[in-house]
């Protein structure tokens, strides 16, 4: 019981990191639009770690 609710843990943080980081690369197409690019720079460097985070939360999955 407890392995489900854990497995069910991670693919909550998983599908959470993910949906973060697929808004911050919104924002930042949207700020590439209206060249303000050092705003959307940041928000680019943001959605790219939350990916790397959603990745290494799914490997986890995947090795357990």
């Amino acid at each position: 019981m407890k392995n489900e609710q854990k497995d069910n843990k991670e693919k909550i943080n998983f599908i959470c990191f993910l949906v973060a980081s697929i808004s911050f690369y919104i924002v930042s197409v949207m700020n590439f639009i209206d060249k303000n690019t050092n705003t959307a720079v940041v928000f680019l460097c943001l959605g790219s770690s939350f990916l790397c985070l959603s990745s290494t939360h799914r490997n986890k999955d995947k090795k357990q």
